[in-house]
């Protein structure tokens, strides 16, 4: 690639000439007389010569915000996150009473017990089949 004097780097310089490109290939007149008649070639000889115009228009995101909140280091947030932890745990209502709790105890206790009867009787299962299988 040639001297890109006119532009800051060479991406700007491909952008710059497919633009002018497709203006070509809509119908746009050429403003250099070009041995190639290929739109993209012409395109790319003008961008060169700094025949076409164009602006660099910022983004929203590189727009300069306020102050931002300070960030805390670990050492530092240790003490105010147990702080806020504890404030939380105080403040927050467990949503269940005394009796809800004691009744979704008992319905584990009695699904664990379910659980082992299960497992015995699979067991049992077990030692029925190799008797079989003994006496085969």
């Amino acid at each position: 690639m040639k001297s890109l004097s006119n532009f800051d780097s060479k991406f700007r310089f491909v952008i710059v000439a497919s633009k002018r490109a497709k203006e070509l290939l809509k119908g746009a007149k050429p403003r250099i007389k070009a041995k190639s008649r290929n739109p993209i070639r012409i395109a790319q000889s003008e961008a060169r010569m700094g025949l076409i115009d164009y602006d660099i228009i910022k983004s929203r995101g590189e727009e300069v915000r306020g102050e931002e909140e300070p960030v805390l280091l670990a050492e530092d947030a240790a003490p105010e996150l147990e702080e806020e932890q504890d404030d939380l745990e105080k403040d927050v209502p467990s949503g269940k009473d005394e009796e809800e709790e004691e009744e979704a105890e008992e319905k584990d206790e009695e699904l664990e017990e379910e659980e082992e009867a299960e497992g015995e009787g699979e067991e049992e299962e077990e030692e029925e089949e190799e008797e079989e299988e003994g006496r085969d």
